[in-house]
């Protein structure tokens, strides 16, 4: 790539689009400085204000790519062959060129103009640069040549030519449908830093099409490990709120991420596009009201959290607490004694019931009607609205109301009904004694002490949806949605998460990605019928898939894939496009003391082998705190997932939080106990295997899983 003719000359070109780019960022400072936003002036005049504020301030955090490259590529099209090919350049005269001379693009990560308005680069989410993901010597799409450029922030490197037309015969030759192959292969060889990168400058044809799919519907994305399916999806986001503008921009975007580790490693490739605005969430965030959530359930308990027939429990645990008066109610009313006999009240639930279709929203009514039979039980002719004013705070009118008709958040109604023998009985009439019991916990001294875990977040959904908000709490209580949601990670999600995120879909616009390989939890799933279910179906799903392997070399994923034929027979690995590296050493440990020096050894070869590469110790989660131990005696520096990030070069990474995630080098330590801790074991030891770019270790004192052994 090196050494071009042209790298001089396209050097200047870049040169020039960065001296745009500051000029244009330049005259956004200005703008923000010349906009006053403070006191005075007219109501109108102070939101007009706000309005530019707000809007340059993000014009500058889109024109803010700190390290990344701004242009990475060039189109030529089809044009008369005396035509020279030479780049544009800047003669000098004032004029500037554009990022187009005659019939020539520049592709880059923002598009930038000149002082005419003029575009100097284009965005690479713009019609005209699909040709440069998507064309192929059998389908050129126009193309003459594709250029990729080989940069480190503003220095040109290198420079990579396709040749189209005469070129054809080349291009459809075995082994090179890979778009700008070269430029692919230097940036998957460069070392991990702990946040996933952008694939912007290196997107391939098969994940275009992914990315530039219409918006409605439901699209499924099933890809491999090492497919690249989550930046896709990223990608994916970018692309639609750069193409849908209006409405996405209002509607929001959302990505739902399974864990907080894994929206931390995903969190910079957005901003890298150009796109600040999407909220990136896992599903703890969006129950409203917020509440504390940490750990998850295990088991039955899981499994019975994640079963679509706790709608129907939620439903009839609401309905539990909609109930008649045990006694009539007296009230004392000057020298009268008021009533509201127990079937008056049995009537007043029953037309709640009938008109309301929120629990909390008919509280108001039954307030209303109770205080109105009062009234009407009196001798005298009383007057309602006075009854009401004298009544409607004494203790025994409170008491009643609470009774009959309690205004409830989620938490409260979830802690009292699985704090209740009675209560849960009552309300999970189809489940099994077992099931019943996996549901029942201790009462908590107050509702705001409990601490609630990730397969609790559901079911507080469910009951918000059915409550509906309190009402001296609607800002607190009201529920976002959303114009497309990203689900990661999807195959492990249980029917009542399925809901829950459905229930945030504005139109039912989604992107969902996943490898049903790689179903380990309490829920995994065999196929995306079983999850397209619980979706959105306002119109047919479409699914795509990757199969193309770019991160993981061919000597790491054999032995991965002699594992998932045995954990999944149906499926088949992604076929990888590196074939450079050694294949995964295995180390026998003898130690007695649960690996000890050994995991220590290992850890320093490996970091040797990656120079400056990140390390994860990937482990079962049992292990974790006896190696968390050893690490800190041999004081080897590391940090602890989900708790450090990948901030440090070495982290221990328990097995449940490894989805997702690449690193240059992998420990797997004492695989068969990851395959007889977790649900779905050898889908878990597939994911432990399919982490690394370059180097995988196997360290075990126990007999190995039938698949790695010789």
């Amino acid at each position: 790539m090196a050494g071009h003719p042209d790298l001089e000359a396209e050097q200047a070109y870049i040169d020039r689009a960065y001296a745009c780019l500051e000029a244009t960022r330049a005259a956004a400072s200005r703008m923000t400085s010349m906009v006053e936003v403070g006191r005075g002036g007219t109501e109108q005049a102070r939101f007009e204000r706000d309005v530019i504020w707000d809007t340059m301030l993000q014009r500058l955090k889109q024109l803010n790519l700190g390290d990344a490259s701004l242009c990475f590529g060039r189109l030529d099209l089809e044009t008369d062959p005396n035509e020279p090919e030479s780049p544009p350049t800047d003669n000098g005269d004032g004029d500037g060129d554009d990022g187009r001379m005659g019939d020539t693009f520049y592709i880059g990560r923002i598009a930038v103009s000149d002082e005419k308005q003029e575009p100097v680069v284009v965005d690479w989410r713009a019609p005209v640069a699909e040709a440069f993901y998507r064309a192929t010597g059998r389908d050129p799409m126009g193309l003459r040549r594709r250029r990729h450029f080989a940069t480190r922030g503003r220095v040109l490197l290198g420079i990579e030519d396709e040749l189209f037309g005469e070129g054809l015969a080349e291009l459809d030759a075995p082994g090179t449908d890979l778009v700008g192959r070269g430029a692919l292969m230097s940036a998957l060889d460069e070392a991990r830093t702990g946040r996933l990168s952008d694939i912007v400058a290196t997107i391939q044809g098969e994940q275009d099409e992914i990315i530039r799919a219409p918006l409605p519907g439901v699209l499924v994305v099933q890809g491999g490990p090492g497919t690249g399916k989550t930046v896709v999806a990223l990608h994916r986001a970018a692309y639609l709120l750069y193409t849908h503008r209006f409405p996405l921009e209002g509607q929001g975007v959302l990505v739902i991420g399974p864990n907080r580790l894994f929206l931390g490693y995903i969190e910079q490739v957005l901003p890298s596009l150009g796109e600040a605005g999407v909220e990136l969430a896992v599903l703890a965030d969006l129950v409203v009201p917020r509440v504390r959530v940490l750990g998850s359930d295990q088991g039955l308990t899981a499994r019975i959290k994640g079963d679509l027939r706790m709608a129907d429990v939620i439903g009839r645990a609401i309905r539990d607490r909609g109930r008649p008066l045990r006694d009539d109610l007296e009230v004392g009313y000057g020298v009268q004694t008021l009533r509201v006999t127990v079937e008056q009240s049995a009537r007043i639930v029953r037309e709640a019931r009938r008109r309301y279709h929120r629990h909390n929203a008919a509280r108001r009514y039954i307030e209303a009607e109770l205080l109105a039979t009062l009234a009407r039980s009196g001798r005298d002719e009383l007057e309602p609205a006075e009854v009401r004013e004298r009544l409607r705070w004494e203790l025994p009118v409170r008491e009643a109301l609470e009774w009959m008709w309690p205004i409830l958040s989620p938490a409260q109604l979830l802690h009292d009904l699985f704090g209740s023998s009675a209560l849960v009985q009552s309300a999970g009439r189809e489940l099994s004694h077992e099931e019943l019991e996996a549901l029942r916990r201790p009462r908590a001294a107050h509702v705001n002490d409990v601490v609630w875990t990730t397969d609790d977040v559901p079911l507080l959904d469910e009951a918000h949806a059915r409550l509906g908000a309190r009402p001296a709490h609607k800002d607190e209580d009201e529920l976002r949605t959303y114009g497309h949601i990203v689900v990661d990670e999807a195959q492990d999600l249980s029917p009542m998460q399925l809901r829950m995120i459905s229930r945030r879909s504005l139109g039912g616009s989604m992107t969902v990605v996943g490898d049903i390989a790689q179903s380990t939890g309490a829920w995994a799933h065999n196929d995306w019928d079983e999850i397209l279910r619980h979706l959105p179906d306002r119109r047919p799903s479409r699914r795509a898939g990757l199969t193309v392997g770019y991160r993981i070399p061919a000597s790491l994923m054999e032995p991965a894939a002699r594992v998932l034929a045995y954990a999944a027979p149906g499926l088949r690995p992604p076929e990888a496009v590196r074939s450079v590296g050694d294949p995964p050493r295995i180390v026998h440990s003898s130690s007695t003391v649960g690996l000890g020096g050994d995991l220590v050894d290992a850890v320093r070869d490996e970091l040797a082998q990656v120079g400056a590469g990140n390390l994860a110790i990937v482990a079962p989660m049992s292990w974790v705190d006896h190696l968390d131990a050893v690490l800190g005696a041999a004081g080897l520096d590391h940090g602890r997932a989900p708790r450090d990030g990948l901030e440090h070069q070495v982290t221990l990474v328990p097995i449940r939080y490894a989805k997702g995630l690449e690193l240059d080098a992998v420990v797997v330590v004492e695989p068969n106990a990851i395959v007889e801790e977790e649900a779905q074991g050898l889908r878990a030891l597939y994911v432990a295997l399919t982490r690394a770019t370059k180097r995988v270790t196997i360290l075990h004192a126990d007999v190995l899983p039938t698949p790695l052994r010789d």
